[in-house]
């Protein structure tokens, strides 16, 4: 009984290792057929849901909707002007290293609280993403959104997640750390983004210091586009940030398809942090996803993924894949339960993880 406590705390850790802060889901994109912003109010995805976004994750996802005699929480404070969200996820969770004992704990992984004030319905809107839990408050996001009549055109400005490749739900993962753009380190700047038919594109121009002190007169910059088919999607992703203690650039292809249970993501760059001397910055990163939709409520995901963390060094690959349950049993609530694998050198214990985890996540 205590192995089964222990591997179930095991299980638990690894998808809090794994997959924190977790957020997005884009294989629900690909699965639905969906640009990101049919479900969130970020057209790049993450973070408070669209009424659409709300109703489908009450009325579609779940493997039952209860009925709870209204009509589907939309998020409105009692005017259509103002909309609120949130998530919440807590985790039991055990990280074993080679050589070392095993660690498990339980863990309030994030809570957070989205706020939209929709100013000019449609057209203007102001947007806060707060994390209130664990620890003090942080600001995520915190801008204002401007669409043009047709729809087609929006200018953001504000502190924001970057674009760049997929928007994952798991912030360790190889492809998101080598970049460094990802949810935990939003930048300070303005995005102009285009929405038409297939398309989806933007570029970013920010400080490029993950919204810490200003110290030169370099920016970031980040172009991300995307061919957006009901049944596959590809994209190309850019960056440049160029910073007194040397230029950093990312170059990226990614995409989704979508065969009849099964959604796959795929995502390969390479980056170059020229700060790092004698050419020892230069990294490939790769993920591999596939998302089967067992049942209503029911998904398997699983992931492959690879870092060559130094193309100047042979023999320092990492490898890691991931097998996650995701259950969804009614609205508001989703149970998960993973494993994760970690391969590296075979000197560097850290490099031999293995991950458990089972988690709650609460939305609304």
């Amino acid at each position: 009984m205590r192995r089964l406590l222990l591997g179930l705390l095991a299980v638990a850790g690894l998808i809090a290792g794994a997959l924190r802060p977790a957020v997005a889901e884009p294989y629900l994109a690909v699965q639905f057929g969906m640009k990101c912003n049919q479900c969130h109010v970020n057209p790049t995805g993450g973070g408070l849901r669209t009424t659409f976004g709300d109703v489908l994750a009450q009325t579609v996802i779940p493997a039952e909707h209860l009925d709870t005699g209204a009509a589907p929480w939309t998020g409105e404070l009692g005017t259509r002007y103002l909309r609120a969200g949130g998530d919440l996820r807590f985790d039991a969770q055990a990280t074993q290293v080679p050589h070392s004992a095993s660690v498990q704990e339980f863990s309030l992984e994030q809570a957070r609280v989205y706020l939209e004030a929709n100013v000019i319905p449609d057209r203007l809107l102001a947007y806060i993403d707060e994390q209130v839990a664990p620890g003090g408050s942080l600001n995520r996001e915190a801008y204002v959104l401007f669409w043009t009549a047709s729809h087609d055109w929006y200018v953001k400005a504000g502190q924001m997640y970057l674009p760049f490749g997929l928007r994952l739900q798991d912030q360790s993962a190889f492809v998101l750390t080598t970049t460094g753009i990802n949810m935990t380190t939003p930048d300070q700047g303005v995005e102009l983004g285009y929405e038409h038919g297939a398309w989806d594109a933007q570029l970013a121009v920010s400080n490029g210091t993950a919204g810490g002190a200003v110290k030169s007169d370099g920016k970031q910059y980040s172009l991300n586009a995307a061919y957006v088919h009901s049944a596959w999607r590809l994209g190309l992703a850019a960056n440049e940030n160029n910073q007194a203690s040397g230029a950093k650039r990312a170059e990226g292809v990614f995409g989704g398809l979508r065969l009849g249970p099964v959604s796959w993501l795929a995502q390969a760059e390479i980056t170059d942090d020229r700060s790092i001397p004698n050419g020892q910055g230069k990294q490939l990163a790769t993920l591999l996803e596939a998302d089967w939709l067992i049942a209503r409520g029911h998904n398997l995901k699983i992931t492959d993924e690879f870092l060559n963390p130094n193309r100047a060094v042979p023999n320092g690959e990492q490898t890691r894949w991931s097998v996650v349950y995701e259950l969804t049993p009614i609205q508001f609530a989703q149970l998960r339960a993973g494993f994760r694998r970690n391969d590296g050198i075979p000197q560097d214990n850290l490099e031999h993880q293995r991950l458990y985890f089972i988690e709650l996540h609460g939305y609304f």
